[in-house]
């Protein structure tokens, strides 16, 4: 059973994210007063006001700003401790790897999968579907033990590159770029971007927003935050707005109502397999890590091959 402080401190975050009562209290799957009386109950035992309440707005109080990220590294840790006794006792050696739907078909993620299979049958693995949120989130309580995801991601998470690819934009079909062949920056500059949930880590909604242009010129961003890619996806289709994804969307979400265009001017995209820093030396991490970087090489060397043929094809033709 979990510590009725731990408890309290978790309902205390997402009462944090949520800034609302009746919000915080659905997610939870509380009522209204039950989750107040929790609050309550946690700041007379700290000696603490998170909270300011009125009858229209919640909000942290200075000190609840300044002790959020330690409630947060207190609740992670707990959960990480958790997880970890759990798996010693029941010998528990499978690896339980986090995909995002936009990158569970791409090549580079099943050569992955394939190769843990085959080399290490008894670690599984165990996928876990999420959404952009979880792929983090998921990591720092320790429920999953890597994730691929695109790359940048937070501090205390190590990145091992597999695949890199342009990043392309998507817009209504309805929209008068959609006549276009390909873009830049400044063709955009009038469209806001759907924008990626807020519990998003900054540096990776930054980057997917391509945020701030090469001028300097801050984004403008859509009212709505997805965590889902159908959900990106969607939002863009509407109109009036745009989303940056990487380039095998296109392939992998044709749609009627949206098309694709390549960005002149848009550094590209790297997907990675992610997880926390402190577990490096863990059996099943270092196995993945090395898989990882064994399908990277070999990835970067038939590129590096397919390169020099056509270097030798236009040689043959013009020489």
């Amino acid at each position: 059973m979990e510590d009725p402080t731990v408890h309290q401190l978790r309902l205390l975050l997402t009462l944090a994210e949520e800034l609302h009562f009746k919000r915080a209290a659905g997610r939870l799957y509380l009522t209204q007063p039950a989750l107040s009386q929790q609050i309550r109950s946690l700041e007379q035992r700290l000696g603490v006001k998170f909270f300011t309440r009125t009858s229209r707005r919640v909000e942290l109080t200075p000190t609840g700003q300044a002790l959020l990220p330690l409630v947060r590294n207190v609740v992670t840790a707990t959960e990480h401790l958790r997880n970890a006794a759990s798996r010693s006792a029941t010998g528990d050696t499978r690896l339980r790897l986090g995909v995002c739907e936009n990158v569970a078909a791409l090549e580079a993620t099943r050569s992955v999968l394939d190769a843990i299979s085959a080399l290490y049958p008894c670690m599984g693995p165990e996928i876990h579907v999420l959404d952009f949120v979880e792929q983090m989130t998921v990591l720092q309580s320790g429920a999953i033990d890597a994730v691929f995801a695109y790359l940048p991601v937070p501090d205390g998470l190590h990145s091992q590159p597999l695949a890199t690819e342009p990043r392309m934009v998507c817009v209504a079909s309805s929209d008068p770029l959609a006549e276009y062949s390909s873009v830049t920056l400044a063709d955009l500059a009038d469209y806001p971007v759907v924008s990626l949930a807020q519990q998003m880590h900054q540096g990776g909604r930054d980057f997917w927003a391509a945020d701030p242009r090469p001028d300097g010129s801050r984004v403008r961003y859509t009212g709505h935050h997805v965590t889902r890619f159908e959900s990106l996806l969607s939002m863009a289709s509407f109109g009036g707005a745009i989303a940056f994804v990487p380039s095998a969307a296109a392939r992998l979400y044709p749609r009627p109502d949206i098309r694709y265009l390549p960005v002149r001017d848009l550094p590209d995209c790297t997907l990675g397999v992610v997880w926390p820093a402190v577990d490096r030396d863990k059996p099943q991490i270092a196995a993945l890590e090395d898989i990882c970087k064994q399908l990277h090489s070999q990835r970067l060397l038939t590129s590096a091959m397919q390169n020099l043929t056509r270097l030798l094809e236009l040689e043959t033709t013009y020489c």
